[in-house]
């Protein structure tokens, strides 16, 4: 007979360093594809981190993440505080090309933000 089990049980029966492993790959999977708040939680920073590295309020993070329009600038410093770098591609059917004319964007440009 098959007896269920947690997730959460079975992984803390590994070993620390197949945990370990797990956890890595979970953040690299996230990190694939995922929301604002998504990317900070598998960077492991709170809200409140990242909001003292941008010099804003921790419910500025939270609006911030909720967001579905955004400046580039301020999306691309919200990356930036948490060790990462943006890319913008646009993929096409027959190739890919990164677009390179917004990486010198301020982010005090966004008043709205």
């Amino acid at each position: 007979m098959f007896t269920a089990i947690c997730l959460d049980d079975f992984v803390a029966k590994l070993p620390k360093e197949r945990q370990e492993a797990i956890k890595k790959r979970t953040a690299e999977l996230l990190a694939e594809e995922a929301t604002l708040r998504q990317v900070r939680e598998a960077r492991e920073l709170s809200q409140e981190e990242v909001a003292k590295k941008l010099h804003i309020k921790q419910a500025a993070v939270s609006k911030l993440e909720r967001r579905t329009d955004i400046c580039l600038s301020t999306l691309r410093h919200y990356i930036e505080v948490m060790g990462g770098q943006l890319e913008i591609v646009a993929r096409f059917p027959d190739h890919a090309v990164r677009i390179t004319q917004f990486e010198a964007l301020d982010p005090k440009r966004c008043p709205q933000e």
